[in-house]
């Protein structure tokens, strides 16, 4: 289950990427945009107010998700599904998958369906997390490997669920598109305050802790979840009440039915 206030929690800096992921996104006067993953809907929600025209459309897999993205009251279409089975429409012109692939594995298969499915010149856009290696990430497999925990979670979290822009970007242009693809580190200044939790651990709690929630009992949850603030505590120190936490983050802006060697 996604909780979208705990998601919301650093809603500026979880919002970052998608804006400039979008920013890359040079569509005109697009029929129909369509948002995969859109979560609670508030970035779906700039989607429509760029492109006023376009008939725009909200995907997410998560009820609780869609409840609170309908609640915005945007003209947007929010429905319940999961990513591996849509399939656009032929006015589709832009569809944006921000923050969502990591989860869906074999993606990479999904990219070159949808390129091959979508209208000539359409464009599609996506961002995914980089930071799999990162000391947060190695911290999270390393207390779901000790021994209380490897039976449950072990199968849980992978080492590498997305490729790097260099692979996304030759994928898609096997598949016929103009590629544009980029890294960016962000450095995340995440308030510490002296009796509270770790700022990364709550970050992580929005995101890549929900499975491991969802697989423990309370008991085991408190108990994981002490473990590792202690460990993100040593990595991340904090320093003038703040913690400084580096994100990287790859972006792909692919348009379709391009010659390789041309940009979007």
């Amino acid at each position: 289950m996604w909780d979208p206030t705990t998601y919301l929690r650093y809603g500026d800096e979880r919002s970052r990427p998608f804006h400039d992921l979008v920013a890359r996104v040079p569509a005109d006067r697009p029929r129909a945009v369509v948002d995969l993953g859109c979560g609670p809907g508030t970035l779906t929600a700039t989607l429509a107010a760029r492109w006023p025209d376009a008939r725009t459309a909200g995907v997410d897999s998560s009820p609780e998700m869609i409840d609170r993205a309908a609640a915005l009251d945007a003209p947007v279409d929010f429905t319940v599904g999961d990513v591996r089975d849509w399939r656009p429409t032929p006015d589709v012109d832009v569809v944006v998958a921000n923050a969502v692939l990591q989860w869906v594995p074999g993606h990479e298969d999904l990219l070159v369906r949808w390129a091959g499915a979508l209208t000539p010149g359409a464009f599609l856009a996506f961002q995914v997390p980089g930071n799999f290696a990162a000391p947060s990430h190695r911290a999270l497999r390393e207390v779901a490997r000790a021994t209380r925990w490897s039976d449950t979670l072990a199968p849980l979290l992978r080492e590498a669920p997305v490729r790097d822009a260099v692979d996304y970007a030759a994928l898609l242009a096997a598949a016929g598109c103009a590629v544009d693809a980029w890294e960016t580190t962000y450095v995340h200044l995440l308030p510490a305050g002296a009796d509270a939790d770790h700022p990364v651990l709550t970050w992580m709690e929005g995101t890549a802790l929900r499975p491991v929630r969802a697989a423990l009992d309370a008991a085991g949850w408190a108990d994981f979840r002490t473990e590792l603030g202690v460990r993100l505590a040593e990595a991340y120190p904090a320093r003038q009440g703040q913690v400084y936490f580096p994100f990287r983050r790859i972006f792909v802006v692919a348009r379709t039915g391009a010659r390789a060697e041309e940009k979007p």
